[in-house]
């Protein structure tokens, strides 16, 4: 609508009824006319609009905008940067429908002559477009889980006597996925492989692949599928081979032989039992990334990973106070629900004012609420906390004595993403220093597939959080995943807690914990390592001596 210029008003009613629907807990496809034109901002036309959604998928106004709109804007819109009246403007004076013809277009130096574009903006097109490119048949791993489960089970289906495993990187639960690895084993190989290929779902891809290999790529979805074939009694090696990264395979077990040389001796039954022939302690396989691993192992220095069973509450979590689809009472109760003893409410700070930031007077309401559900609720306890934005200089946007108010406060970045490293560094050092800061926010502010994190010095911020007592977020929501699981081992080394985050804007987002786990453990991450592992009365304790001494 914003790209053809529709009336303000109009797009301002579509805006306002999707942030109500957002917000309702109502299955809009399960309610009738009339409950639907009983909700806030959900007018006739929008009611008509969502009746013909659920009869055929779309509506009359919807396919209007489309056949006056080439599909290649479409995939421009989603530049990061692009809105739609630049997007507009680039269509009109350059004729570009297509990411492709923007690229051209920025590289011949054409969109920076452009009224309200110039160089630096050119630029920023050009690198978001490669970043885009690079992802090209990526998929972030909470986003293919089912879809891997599905083909498993296919497979499975079509050949039921063989021995059936995931592996690669999927099996190794790595954060990105760029392709679905399968190993068989099968006493009719020949029978196995035809009926594979003859699959409507996947598009095979015959001069990639071979005797021992299938490859192709799925129809649904731009993913990669490789299966790999071999007889049974060569299955368990086979397996822990393409299950370990090509660095783990490499790393020296004794002075001759690599754990490839020492899998190819096939002198052992059971997973187990291999790393047990070969005087290693068990290495769980996400942790076969060639990170040292092996070397622990042969040291016996493996810890025990954490468990998501280990965690006993669920910090840093957002409610209808500022951007959340829940309330407040709704988010703890649910959290009590699944069994946690405690939630800790970290809505927006006023900085972000886009995201409805709670004033001093909103914290003063919040916090009167908290109180009365403590009372109602203990021994399962709310704790007061905020996300405060980091401001350029490093400072967060409260008073310290608003910020003493809090039980715990989870310092992050929101804006101004455009830092060299040391700017960045810089930035969080200083935040780190302050005495209320509890919890580093996503320390790099990535989005996965989405934008890249701003560059930081990740073992100046480590070794700052351990010289002030600050705990790391493992952000757990699937886009963030921040900290990297790979400065995980480092920040444990430097006697820094971890905390596992899922960052929820609704009930449905503490499912996310178990991703942020995932990635804990890649990085050898124990219970005794993460913060909200503590019980509720541990935890209470942790932040009021924290908070007693800050106020000296």
């Amino acid at each position: 609508m914003e790209l053809h210029d529709e009336n303000p008003f109009k797009i301002r009613s579509y805006q306002s009824a999707l942030i109500s629907l957002e917000r309702g807990d109502q299955d809009i496809m399960g309610l009738s006319e009339a409950e639907l034109g009983a909700l806030q901002s959900v007018g006739k036309s929008m009611v008509e609009a969502i009746q013909q959604l659920k009869e055929t998928d779309t509506f009359p106004f919807l396919e209007e905008l489309l056949a006056k709109t080439p599909e290649g804007i479409l995939e421009v819109l989603q530049i990061k940067g692009l809105g739609p009246k630049k997007v507009k403007m680039l269509w009109e004076e350059l004729g570009i429908t297509s990411t492709h013809e923007l690229m051209e277009a920025c590289q011949s130096g054409k969109v920076a002559k452009i009224k309200g574009f110039g160089e630096k903006t050119q630029n920023t097109i050009i690198e978001n477009l490669e970043f885009k490119a690079s992802n090209s048949g990526k998929w972030l791993y909470a986003d293919i889980e089912e879809m891997i489960a599905q083909l498993k089970e296919t497979f499975r289906v079509m050949a039921p006597e063989a021995d059936l495993a995931v592996v690669g990187d999927f099996a190794r639960q790595l954060e990105i996925i760029t392709e679905a690895e399968f190993l068989m084993a099968s006493d009719e190989l020949a029978t196995v492989k035809s009926n594979i290929k003859a699959m409507d779902s996947i598009e095979w891809i015959l001069l990639e692949s071979g005797p021992r290999t299938l490859r192709g790529k799925l129809k649904e979805i731009d993913l990669r599928v490789s299966i790999h074939f071999c007889a049974k009694e060569d299955f368990l090696w086979k397996k822990l081979s393409l299950i370990a990264s090509p660095l783990h395979l490499e790393a020296m077990v004794d002075e001759k032989e690599s754990i490839a040389k020492k899998l190819q001796k096939k002198d052992f039954s059971s997973e187990e039992e291999f790393f047990s022939v070969n005087n290693l302690q068990f290495i769980p396989r996400e942790m076969r990334e060639g990170f040292g691993e092996v070397e622990l192992a042969k040291e016996n220095k493996i810890p025990e990973l954490l468990t998501e069973k280990d965690l006993r509450g669920i910090l840093h979590n957002h409610s209808t106070y500022s951007d959340g689809k829940h309330s407040l009472r709704q988010m703890a109760e649910y959290c009590k629900e699944l069994g946690y003893e405690y939630l800790g409410i970290s809505d927006h700070s006023k900085t972000a004012f886009y995201a409805g930031g709670l004033t001093e007077e909103q914290i003063l309401k919040q916090h009167q609420e908290i109180d009365t559900l403590n009372k109602e609720l203990a021994p399962f306890r709310v704790f007061k906390g905020i996300e405060s934005d980091i401001l350029n200089d490093g400072k967060l946007d409260y008073a310290d004595d608003v910020l003493a108010s809090f039980d715990f406060i989870v310092a992050s970045v929101h804006s101004i993403l455009n830092m060299d490293i040391k700017r960045a560094t810089t930035r969080l050092i200083t935040a780190i220093e302050n005495p209320y800061t509890t919890i580093l926010g996503h320390p790099t502010g990535r989005l996965l597939l989405r934008r890249q994190g701003y560059p930081i010095d990740h073992k100046a911020i480590i070794d700052a959080c351990a010289a002030n007592k600050v705990v790391i977020e493992i952000n757990a929501n699937p886009w963030r995943l921040d900290l990297d699981w790979r400065w995980v081992h480092y920040a444990m080394e430097q006697g820094v807690m971890l905390s596992i985050n899922p960052d929820a804007h609704a009930i449905e987002g503490y499912a996310d914990m178990k991703y942020g786990v995932l990635v804990g453990r890649k990085g050898g991450l124990t219970k005794e390592m993460t913060l909200n592992a503590m019980s509720g009365e541990e935890i209470r304790t942790y932040f009021n001596t924290r908070l007693e001494k800050v106020k000296g």
